[in-house]
């Protein structure tokens, strides 16, 4: 502690969604009058914004916390594992200061005041507009709403995050003015059912999503506005309509279909099926043939069988999808899935997921190997001084690290936050390469 000035530590685990939430405690804590520092050695007190999703996540969530508590600070736990799981951090980690529930967020500022009164703070409630940017400044996550309704079989978010709730439309979009006029080119719209954004606020169950696109892509200094996390069934034809006519809505969906195969999905509690997957990509690609098509699958689900796996392998062969990340099974306790039992063994849903990643690893070669001669306009992001390379992002790479990116050199010097054109000559892996060109 620099005098009566509270060094911070802030690790923030999990999706895009609790980064959000993170920037906003930080940016609570600074205003209040806290440093953030990087290294824990420094800090008076150690936040840990926790993932609780699967079983990976968890065990990276319990590895943090006995790793930050050797440098013997004081700790606090918040997110969605300490929602979960508060009383088994209360009696197995009797170390840890506080421990701080999603449900107690309207009221963190009154209670971190307690857990914090030797410190001078003066804490005001968590504000979407006064967060702490953690990410780059050009290309910022705006969460639109919170929690989920579809209840799939195998997900524990229902149990952490509750029922689905959207912001105001208004609200949103104040937020997003303010960033474009700190620097924003770039807003990512998140949050666990982004489709259904708006259900709940106008009692007709109707999605909101293409008209707060509409009004999101009038705002003026945006170059781009992309939406993440779409369910299936909720993707119409206004929707549709509403990306292809606006050129500054990014022709990007992010469709998590989880399996492809009928009984699969039927188990998962889910809404859609193999066909009506492959009608929407097919729609889709034909009314807008430059889209990028990113989705998620779950292998090893309880009673998967080589046959429906063998289905789920030729749909990812045949190219519908030009993204792909792929999880294994995790048996979450509380969910409708935990009942089956977990029947594919660990080996073989690891195989699984080798498999379809080599399958889409070929696709995505054989996809970029097409983009060579193609012009991207592009986001650049940051400058690699040992190998004079740019990196950035045009609309059809998201900015989570799941897509690759864009390399390129030029002769001229670029900042952060500029936007050019670059003309692809080359791939690696999930990478295109290429050289800056003249918009014209």
């Amino acid at each position: 502690m620099s005098g009566d000035r509270m060094n911070v530590g802030f690790i923030s685990l999990g999706c895009a969604k609790n980064l959000v939430d993170s920037e906003m405690i930080l940016g609570m804590l600074s205003q209040a009058g806290a440093a953030i520092v990087n290294d824990p050695e420094e800090a008076d007190v150690i936040f840990i914004n926790t993932c609780g999703f699967i079983e990976a996540a968890k065990e990276e969530t319990i590895d943090t916390i006995r790793e930050m508590k050797d440098f013997g600070k004081k700790l606090i736990v918040t997110g969605c594992y300490a929602k979960r799981y508060k009383d088994k951090i209360l009696n197995e980690m009797p170390f840890v200061d506080k421990v701080i529930s999603l449900d107690d967020y309207p009221h963190l500022h009154e209670i971190l005041a307690e857990v914090l009164s030797e410190y001078s703070l003066k804490l005001k409630p968590l504000d979407y507009e006064k967060r702490m940017l953690t990410t780059s400044v050009f290309s910022p996550y705006v969460k639109i709403a919170e929690g989920c309704d579809n209840h799939c079989a195998f997900c524990a978010i229902p149990l952490m995050r509750g029922h689905f709730r959207s912001r105001p439309m208004d609200e949103i979009l104040n937020e997003v003015q303010g960033l474009v006029a700190q620097g924003g080119k770039e807003i990512n719209l998140i949050s666990q059912d982004t489709t259904r954004y708006g259900f709940d606020l106008t009692g007709r169950k109707k999605s909101l999503l293409p008209e707060l696109l509409k009004k999101i892509a009038a705002i003026k200094g945006l170059w781009r506005v992309r939406f993440l996390y779409l369910y299936p069934d909720e993707v119409t034809d206004e929707l549709l309509e509403v990306v292809e006519k606006n050129e500054k809505i990014a022709t990007y969906f992010d469709i998590p279909l989880q399996h492809i195969s009928d009984s699969v999905l039927k188990r998962m509690h889910r809404r859609d099926d193999g066909a009506s997957s492959i009608t929407l990509i097919q729609t889709i690609k034909k009314r807008m043939p430059e889209a990028t098509i990113r989705s998620t699958f779950i292998v090893g689900f309880p009673g998967e069988t080589e046959a429906d796996f063998e289905k789920l392998r030729a749909f990812v062969a045949a190219g519908h999808v030009d993204r792909l990340g792929v999880f294994t099974y995790s048996r979450e306790e509380d969910t409708p899935a935990y009942q089956y039992g977990d029947d594919v063994p660990e080996g073989e849903k690891q195989k699984r997921k080798d498999i379809l990643m080599a399958t889409q690893r070929k696709i995505t070669r054989a996809k970029n190997k097409l983009e060579k001669g193609t012009v991207h306009e592009t986001l650049v992001e940051a400058y690699d001084p040992e190998t004079d390379f740019y990196y950035g992002r045009s609309e059809a790479f998201a900015p989570d690290d799941v897509d690759g990116c864009i390399v390129f050199q030029t002769d001229g010097e670029l900042s952060a936050g500029d936007i050019v054109s670059v003309k692809i000559t080359d791939q690696f892996r999930y990478d295109l390469i290429g050289d800056m060109v003249d918009a014209s």
